[in-house]
């Protein structure tokens, strides 16, 4: 009887150690610099270039389009992120309001969605 316990306690040790030792994801998985894509616009392809940065336990940045001549910044007035997907809030005078693009994980360095009806795509930028 004693060698069943035994053997019973062995298997559950070995079973909940490997549960712990599998990979998870970073606790962080969204910030730090990525580079956005909006594919077929009204203004064409755009890129924007973004380092999210975690403030006061809420993420921030701003968005600068990588193409533009002037690196006109667009500020992000909110980001709401989840375990799966992450959506970036910015002010747009064209659309007199805030837009947001809206990013579910593809794997550690990528990202897919929409902004509007727009495609959008992310890749994690590294250094």
């Amino acid at each position: 009887m004693k060698k069943i316990i035994r053997i019973v306690v062995i298997l559950f040790f070995g079973i909940a150690l490997k549960g712990f030792s599998q990979s998870t994801a970073p606790t962080d998985f969204y910030a730090g610099k990525w580079e956005i894509s909006i594919y077929d616009s009204p203004r064409g392809d755009i890129k924007f270039v973004t380092n999210l940065v975690r403030k006061d336990g809420k993420l921030t940045g701003e968005l600068t389009e990588a193409d533009d001549a002037k690196k006109e910044k667009r500020p992000i007035t909110k980001v709401e992120e989840s375990a799966t997907k992450i959506s970036i809030f910015f002010f747009s005078e064209q659309a007199g309001g805030d837009l947001s693009i809206d990013l579910e994980k593809v794997d550690n360095d990528k990202l897919k969605g929409s902004l509007m009806s727009y495609e959008a795509t992310a890749t994690r930028i590294k250094e």
